[in-house]
């Protein structure tokens, strides 16, 4: 049963499509995180900015918009998944089942 679920075009639309989404949000995640790893490590004089007050530099709200990417990157999975992945698994049970 599982090789004759794997043989069919919903499945394989499935695995590539939920594998790019996967791989690019992560490419994304990545290279900002590494991004700001290898600006502290490499240029460090570029987060005594201060952007606001007396004491907020510009790390702070780097630090936050790299977490909050990690949240929005997050949604755009689920949005995708609730949105087109959910479809195409509903199709393959109903293949399946019938």
């Amino acid at each position: 049963m599982l090789d004759a679920i794997q043989q069919l075009p919903e499945y394989q639309q499935l695995v590539k499509n939920r594998s790019r989404l996967a791989w690019t949000l992560s490419a994304i995640m990545c290279s900002a995180y590494f991004g700001f790893i290898l600006l502290v490590a490499f240029q460090p004089a570029f987060f005594e900015q201060i952007v606001w007050g007396d004491t907020i530099t510009i790390g702070f709200p780097l630090g936050i918009g790299l977490i909050l990417l990690a949240f929005v990157l997050t949604g755009i999975y689920v949005y995708a998944a609730n949105r087109q992945f959910d479809a195409l698994t509903q199709r393959i049970r109903e293949q399946v089942h019938a």
